[in-house]
């Protein structure tokens, strides 16, 4: 499967359009780990936990959005994004979304 951020595959034609694909997900961090952001939060510095959080979260959308376009028969996902949006303190949702195309 081949997934790009890309509306195009130079020297590959769109054979046929299947539609919008997605994949998501909801992570938190446990309270120890909020704790410790908090902490860096006065200092300064990157929240690792919390890189962790979305690192994680991206991998598991991105599959889910795969196995979506996998099932309508997609070879290719095209003009991938990422989105992200706060649930609750210490919880955030990740959505990757794409267009499913079979690719010649």
């Amino acid at each position: 499967m081949l997934v790009t951020s890309l509306e195009i595959i130079p020297g590959r034609r769109v054979a046929k359009h299947l539609g919008l694909v997605q994949g998501s997900t909801v992570r938190a961090k446990h309270a120890g780990k909020d704790l410790m952001a908090s902490l860096k939060n006065i200092v300064g510095g990157e929240l690792k936990g919390y890189t962790e959080l979305l690192q994680e979260a991206r991998v598991e959308a991105t599959a889910r959005m795969v196995k979506q376009a996998e099932a309508v028969g997609a070879n290719a996902v095209l003009n991938v994004r990422y989105s992200t949006s706060s649930i609750t303190q210490g919880a955030a949702e990740l959505l990757a979304y794409g267009t499913a195309v079979v690719l010649e």
